[in-house]
C-alpha cells in the first residue's frame, strides 16, 4: 500500500509501499500464521454542524502512521490459528481504541509512547490466555511480532521468535532477539549455535504470548529511519529455510515490496516448506512531487 506520509516538520513527503502474504507451506496441513498490514489516521467525524465545510471537504488529516503485524500460532489442530488470529484482532481493537497515544513522540512523550505498546502486548497475553482457559485449545499460543511506523521513527515489539529487519542498502539489521530456549543458552555461552539447534532448543520458546505462560515479557526497539529503508517482518517459516544472505539478496533484486514477498515464499517453499510462511515488506521513498497524486496498490493474500 502506497501512502504519502508527512515527515516531522520538514517538507519532504516520504511514500511508504507495503504488501503482505501467508502461506501454508509444503508440509503443514493448516495454516497457523496470521498478518496485518494497517494506516493510522487522524480524523474527525463531523455529524452535525452549522459551519460550511473546509475547501478539502472535511476536518481530517491524511495517513499518519503505519502498523505492521505478525503472528505464528502453536497448539496443535487449530489451536495455534485461533491463538495468533486473537492476537492480531486484539492489537487493531487496542490500537484503535487507543489511537491518541500513537502521536505522543510527536511532543516528547515517546517513553509514554513505548509504555503503551508494551501493555498491547500484555493485553494481547491476558486476551489468548483467557480465551485457551475457556476453550479446548489449553496450550494455544503465538509468537507476535508489531512494528509501528511514525516517521521517521520505527517501534518494533516483540515476543517470541518472528522477526523484523531493517534494510538499508547492502545491509540487512535484525531489531529483534529470538525468544528461544537455543538463542538464551547461545547468548549465556552455554552451547554454541549448532548445539543448541542440535539439542532441539530451536522451536522452544521461553517467551510468547499464551502457552501456557501465565506472563509475557515484550521486548521493545526503535530506531531512526532514513528514505529509501526497507523493513522485513516474518515469521520462522521464512528465517528457517533462509539465511539472512538470502533474505537480502532477494529484497535487493525485488522492484516492489509485493514481488519480495512473493519470492521470499516461493525460495521458503523451494527450500523445503516445513512450516506456514508469512512476510511483511514495506519500504519507504522520497516524492518528488508533494501535490503528485498518490497510487494505491495492495498485495494482501493468504494461502491456506
Amino acid at each position: 500500500m502506497r501512502v504519502c506520509t508527512s515527515a516531522g516538520v520538514a517538507t519532504m513527503s516520504v511514500t511508504v509501499e507495503s504488501a503482505g502474504s501467508t502461506d501454508i507451506g509444503r508440509v503443514r496441513k493448516n495454516n497457523e500464521d496470521h498478518f496485518l498490514i494497517a494506516d493510522l489516521v487522524k480524523q474527525l467525524r463531523v455529524t452535525q454542524t452549522s459551519l460550511l465545510p473546509s475547501e478539502d471537504g472535511g476536518w481530517k488529516a491524511g495517513v499518519t502512521g503505519h502498523l505492521f503485524v505478525v503472528a505464528d500460532g502453536m497448539g496443535g489442530m487449530s489451536g495455534g490459528e485461533v491463538a495468533s488470529g486473537l492476537a492480531v484482532e486484539t492489537i487493531s481493537w487496542y490500537v484503535a481504541k487507543t489511537m491518541p497515544w500513537f502521536y505522543r513522540h510527536q511532543d516528547g512523550r515517546e517513553v509514554e509512547l513505548e509504555h503503551e505498546l508494551r501493555n498491547a502486548v500484555r493485553v494481547t497475553q491476558d486476551t489468548v490466555k483467557d480465551a485457551a482457559e475457556h476453550s479446548r485449545f489449553r496450550r494455544m499460543g503465538t509468537t507476535l511480532t508489531l512494528a509501528c511506523l511514525l516517521w521517521p521513527r520505527i517501534y518494533v515489539v516483540h515476543a517470541g521468535d518472528s522477526r523484523c529487519y531493517i534494510r538499508r542498502g547492502d545491509t540487512l539489521t535484525r531489531l529483534t532477539t529470538d525468544h528461544t530456549l537455543a538463542q538464551r543458552a547461545v547468548d549465556e555461552g552455554v552451547l554454541t549455535a549448532s548445539q543448541a539447534e542440535a539439542a532441539g532448543l530451536g522451536h522452544a520458546l521461553w517467551n510468547c504470548i499464551g502457552a501456557g505462560q501465565k506472563d509475557v515479557t515484550p521486548e521493545l526497539h526503535h530506531t531512526t529511519l532514513q528514505v529509501g529503508d526497507e523493513l522485513l517482518l516474518c515469521t520462522d517459516g521464512l528465517t528457517r529455510r533462509l539465511t539472512d544472505e538470502n533474505l537480502l539478496a532477494i529484497l535487493k533484486r525485488s522492484d516492489s515490496p509485493a514481488r519480495a514477498v512473493k519470492a521470499l515464499i516461493e525460495a521458503a517453499n523451494e527450500a523445503g516448506g516445513q512450516d506456514n510462511i508469512t512476510a511483511i515488506v514495506a519500504r519507504t521513498g522520497q516524492v518528488d512531487d508533494p501535490n503528485a497524486t498518490k497510487t494505491h496498490t495492495i498485495a494482501l493474500s493468504r494461502a491456506v
